[in-house]
Formats: C-alpha cells, structure tokens, sequence
C-alpha cells in the first residue's frame, strides 16, 4: 500500500467529494474495467468518498504537508494490542503519555501539553489537556497527531500540536469481527465490530462497536471495568449530498485508585526505591466516568465541485470520586521508619456538557493560469463545566491524620462519611471562530499556504465557590506556510503560527491567568522512497511562548495558584516510516528537544531531551500466515528539580505474534515490556512505576 494518505486534522475537513476519490481510484488500462470503476463512483456516490485531507483543510498528501505530521495506524493498533489511546499514543512520533496518577492523563510534545484535541477534524474544549479515565481505542480508525504549533487548525492551541480521533465509519461491505482476549492480572476482554448495508446500492450503510472489558492490575487494590459502545450510521441523500449521524458511549468503573503519585524522597536525600505493585490507595476509592458523544454531519458538493459541510457535535460527561490523597509533610519519608505521609480524602464529581457547530466550504478557483484551492468557514462551541465537592472536612477523622510507615496495606484507613454537594466552580464557555486558508499554487513545484483564525473567547461563571469570573478575549492568529517539491520524490517545506492559549490555571488573587502567546516556525524534508512506500521526514523545529503557568505555591486562601513564565522551545525530529519491502513494515522515529527559560537557563527538565520510537511488523515469507513484530520506545535521563528525583534512561520493548489460522480465524501473542523495565510513568505531575513484564493472548473471528 502506497504513502498517499491524507488527513483530517482540523475543522476544515473530512470532505468527501467525487474529485478526491477519483485521484484514489487508480484505473485500469482496459477501457471496460475502467467504465466500472465510473459506474461505481455513480452509484456508491459522496458517501464511499469519506477522504481526510490535509492540516489546513486543503487537498496535499502527507509527503507535501508543511507540518510534522504522524499516524497510529489502524494496524499498529491491533499488532500491539493497544486497547487505549493511552497505549496507542505511547507509539506516536514525538508523544509522551504522562500519568501522574492511575485515572488522569496528559499529552506532551516538545515539551509542553497537547491542548487541543479533534474528532474527525472538529475541536473539541479541552483547555487544561487532561483526560480523565481510560479512553478505549476499538472505536477509532487511526490517531493522526500534528506536531507544532496549531493557529491554522483550531485558533486556540499551543507549540505542542494536535491530537485527532479518526472514528470508525460504516464500509462498504457487510463484514465485521469478533475479539476475544485474556491477559495478565486477570485481563478479560470481548469486542464487536460489524458494518452493513441498509440498501442494495450500497447508498446507506451502517457500523456498531462493542467492547466490554474487566481487569486487575499489578498495582495494589486497583480494578477496571470498561463498557464502550458506538453507533454510526451514513448514506446518499442525492447524487451531491450525504448525511452522517452516529453516537459512542463509555462507561468506566476504577477502585482503588490513586489520587496523585507516589513519594520518593527520603530524608537524607536519597530517593526512595519502592516496589512496582506500591500504591498509596485504599480500598474504599474509586473513580468512575461516563463519556457520551453524538454528532451529525451534511456535505453537498455542488456541480462545479465546491462543497459545504455542516457538523453538530454535542458531547456529555460526567465523573464521581471518592479520592485519597497522601502527601510527605515536610517533603520528605523519614529514611529509617518509612513514616512521615499524610493523608488527604476528598469526594470530588464532575459534570460537563458541550454544543459545537461548524460549518466549512470549499473548492477551487483560477488566478494568473493557475488552479488554486479556498476554504472558509466559521465555528462555535459552547460548554459548560461543573465541579462539585463533596469533601468531609472534619480534620479528626483517621483519613486526615498521619499515616502508618509506608508501603501499609489498602485497608487501614476507614473511609470518611461525605459530605453534601457543593458546587465547587461552575464555567461557561463560548468559542466562536471565522477561519480561512487558500493554497496558492505558484507552479507546478512551488505552493504557498495562507491562513487566518479569528477567535473571540467567553469565559464567565465563579471558582473556588466566590471567585468571579468574566473574560472575553479576542485573538487573530496568522499561518503561512510554503512547500517546494526539489524533486519528484523530495519536498522541502517552511511553516509559521501564532500560539494563542487561554489557560485554566489560577493567579495568586484567584483569577484565571491571561493566555499565553507566542510564535512557532518550522522547517523541513519530506522524501519517498522504494515507489512511495516508504516515507522519510526530518523537521527543524522553534516555539517561543510567553506566560506559560508554572506552580508558585498556595495562597492566603488555601488554594494553588500559579505565575506566567515565558519557555522556549527547539529541536529537531527524524522519522522513517512504511514498507522497506513488501514483507516489512516499519516506524523508526528520534526527536530532540532543548528547552529553556527566559533567562536562557534549562526549563522543564522532566522532559526527555532524546527519544526514540521505533516498531517492526515482519511477514514470514516462507510462512505468510505468521507475521512477528516488535516495538517500543528509549528515552533519555529525566529530573525534576522541584523533587530532587531521577529517572534514568530507559528502553521499554512490546513484541507480538499473530498466526492467521484461516481467512476468517487469527491468534495473537502481545508480551509488553520483555525486559521487566522498571520505570516511574511521569514526573512532571510524578508518578507511579510502569507495569512490569505482562502478557495478552487474543483470538479473532472475522466474518
């Protein structure tokens, strides 16, 4: 399969008009079959046309993109059996996963939090970049992530770049699988997967996902419980319009979680070495999510082969928890009794909700004898997002008082009778965006991109229970980016953002920091090798931003609260992937990055300054049913000052192996983390330590 894919990373795209499918389509040199292929696209129609375009929304294929661009194939997903987008972005170019305790996440590129978060092109509010509760992966196609600076895709962002879930739609055919798998701590897991034809001619089809999973896991007390179910359904409503309605629905259970990570430091100094299993948690906590999404959208495709499109999202959620805390007192665990933790219980729920609209057209016009491409448009999104307390503040109780030397079993510390709700902060949001972009194409080797976002931002509703807020702010964020194909197989190109960021953080007077502001550039190679099979990609890369949030302490009031601090980020990344030959298939990707502060000194040292990814799926030739694979990541030493801890270097490597029984019937093998790597998952927010060596074993039946 060739390199020519193309994305839907922004509002602007997942267009799916007949041109673009023809340029897919390659004819055969018989006229008849070619006549078929005609006939097809007649009766299939813009529905079977469902192709990502490019990060601006305008039609360039990944080698002629002006932006670091990676995807987490459909395939790479099931090879490493990466049942999360936790797992799967593990194995993403230039991404680290940071898990700072077992239910909340965050993403990270050079060196800082990916903000700004899509599905199928459409933004979605996500300012603070947490993810709360294990996302199930099954229902998407592929991840594809954008790197740097994003002002051309959302309007609102940061020098980290873009996630975007590319969903599963209905194919076009009746065809579906049946999963099956059983794991290390007591992993069970089933999953569904079916698509069909609601009509003859193929014009209306439908998909359904289903996946229920139960677990253990090595850390001590914790257990999961997942339910993730989708709905999709899409057709031709005429010959130039098609409608697509769907719906998903998680629901997670966690106990025994941990609210936070673990302490290192002892007190002489030294960082404390515990085992892989330790958790602070008791037996009575728990974290549970419910996740709701519905959209629909309309494209018409005109005659002269503009388009419109039209999305409604709406996206519901809702989490409750009954949390315990532990911190060290003094910072530190006295070195010789293991005594000095304090615990902290709180009952913490969340209730959020949003309505997103967008609307997008695009085509072509002629100027000075050249075709070039136009795509404007205009969005909002309105959320609102609850916090409610209901925390017990009676500080006599055993939960609040000084802990037994740790580790100390899950249940020693009885649970807190609650409190009732209050209603901790209550915000509204309102995004509202004109966007537009234009590829000029100068000659036939030379384009030019030009793009704007136009952003006005509404926050308004009260914090830390008294606190006001009322924000309105505006922003016009450039884009301008150039690619030059040196020759057919080798482009070079040029990019350049702004960084507009709103942030969620508090100021020492209990007010939201003002956003932080910058600029990104970028330049680069994008080559084709072995008849576009393989692509290579080398990228320099430079983020400037300004007030950027950093943790300044606790205020009169008792709440955290944070400065503004600039942070300057560079490097560079290298990435080959695709088919060295027709039986191997691989990703091979090293990123560095240098970051610093105002002052020139070195800034987040938490993150690694060397990484390198890499995966290899390999096809038996002389056995085409059994194809072996391995994959996994090495990153450099890391620190975090504020702590006084390390994380040396380490490799973590995930093999598998799938026997393909028959056309219908495979078995797969995953063991992750072959050599029982003993790490800690983050310390930015620190952490808690990796799982150890583990393993899955996974029958499917496709039918």
């Amino acid at each position: 399969m060739k390199l020519r894919h193309t994305f839907a990373l922004s509002s602007l795209v997942l267009a799916m008009g007949f041109q673009a499918y023809a340029q897919e389509v390659q004819p055969d040199s018989n006229a008849s079959n070619a006549e078929e292929h005609i006939e097809e696209i007649l009766i299939i129609g813009v529905r079977s046309d469902r192709v990502s375009q490019g990060a601006t929304g305008l039609t360039m294929e990944l080698n002629e993109t002006p932006q670091s661009i990676s995807v987490v194939t459909s395939e790479l997903i099931k090879n490493f059996a990466a049942n999360s987008v936790d797992d799967a972005l593990r194995m993403a170019t230039g991404i680290t996963v940071e898990k700072g305790e077992t239910n909340r996440t965050s993403y990270t590129s050079r060196g800082f939090d990916i903000k700004s978060t899509q599905i199928d092109g459409v933004g979605l509010p996500n300012s603070w970049g947490l993810v709360t509760g294990a996302v199930d992966s099954y229902g998407f196609e592929e991840i594809e992530v954008i790197r740097g600076a994003n002002g051309q895709l959302t309007g609102v962002g940061n020098s980290a770049g873009t996630l975007n879930y590319v969903r599963k739609r209905p194919t076009n055919d009746n065809e579906g699988e049946v999963g099956l798998t059983l794991g290390s701590y007591d992993l069970k897991r089933l999953q569904a997967d079916y698509s069909l034809l609601l009509t003859d001619s193929g014009s209306w089809a439908a998909r359904f996902i289903a996946v229920v999973e139960d677990k253990e896991s090595y850390l001590d007390g914790l257990e999961d419980e997942r339910t993730y179910l989708s709905a999709i359904v899409d057709g031709q409503l005429t010959d130039n319009s098609a409608l697509t309605f769907g719906a998903s629905y998680q629901d997670t259970d966690s106990d025994g979680v941990m609210w936070g990570g673990l302490v290192y430091n002892y007190s002489d100094g030294t960082q404390a070495e515990w085992d892989v299993s330790a958790s602070p948690t008791q037996d009575w906590t728990s974290w549970d999510t419910t996740k709701f999404d519905a959209f629909i959208e309309y494209l018409y495709e005109f005659d002269n082969e503009w388009e419109v499109k039209a999305t409604y999202t709406r996206q519901d959620s809702e989490d409750q928890g009954e949390l315990f805390y532990v911190y060290a007192l003094t910072g530190t665990i006295d070195v010789d009794t293991n005594l000095g933790l304090y615990g902290n219980p709180g009952a913490w729920d969340g209730e959020f909700s949003a309505n997103l609209f967008d609307v997008t057209s695009k085509g072509s016009y002629r100027l000075f004898g050249q075709e070039h491409e136009l795509t404007v448009g205009a969005s909002i999104s309105k959320s609102s997002d609850q916090t409610i307390n209901r925390s017990n503040y009676d500080y006599t109780i055993p939960a609040w008082g000084a802990l037994p030397a740790f580790p100390y079993g899950i249940d020693v510390i009885p649970e807190p009778e609650w409190s009732d709700a209050s209603i901790y902060s209550d915000i509204d949001v309102t995004l509202t965006r004109v966007f537009g972009s234009t590829k000029l194409n100068v000659s036939d080797d030379l384009f030019l991109v030009a793009g704007f976002n136009a952003v006005d931002y509404q926050r308004k509703g009260y914090s830390n229970y008294t606190v006001a807020v009322d924000n309105d702010e505006n922003e016009i964020s450039p884009y301008l980016a150039a690619t030059y194909a040196i020759t057919d197989d080798i482009n070079a190109y040029a990019s350049y953002s702004d960084v507009y960021q709103p942030q969620e953080q508090y100021a020492e007077n209990g007010e939201f920091l003002d956003p932080s502001k910058g600029v990104n550039y970028e330049i680069g190679l994008k080559t084709q090798w072995f008849d576009d099979m393989l692509l290579a990609t080398f990228a320099l890369f430079s983020g400037e931003q300004e007030n950027i949030a950093a943790y300044a302490g606790i205020n009169a009031a008792g709440f955290s609260y944070y400065e503004g601090t600039n942070v300057d980020s560079k490097g560079f990344e290298f990435e080959v992937t695709g088919q060295i030959t027709d039986n191997l298939n691989t990703v091979l990707a090293y990123t560095y990055v240098d970051i610093e502060d105002k002052s020139g000194e070195t800034a987040n040292e938490w993150v690694a300054r060397n990484v390198v990814n890499f995966s290899l799926a390999y096809t038996l030739p002389a056995l085409p049913e059994l194809i072996l694979g391995f994959g996994g990541k090495w990153q450099s030493e890391t620190e975090n000052f504020t702590y006084s801890l390390t994380q040396d270097a380490y490799l973590l490597v995930n093999a598998f192996a799938r026997w393909n029984i028959s056309e219908q019937l495979a078995l797969q093998v995953n063991i992750d983390n072959v050599t029982d790597e003993k790490y800690i998952t983050s310390l930015n927010s620190v952490g808690f330590y990796g799982a150890p060596v583990n393993g899955k074993l996974s029958v499917t039946y496709s039918f």
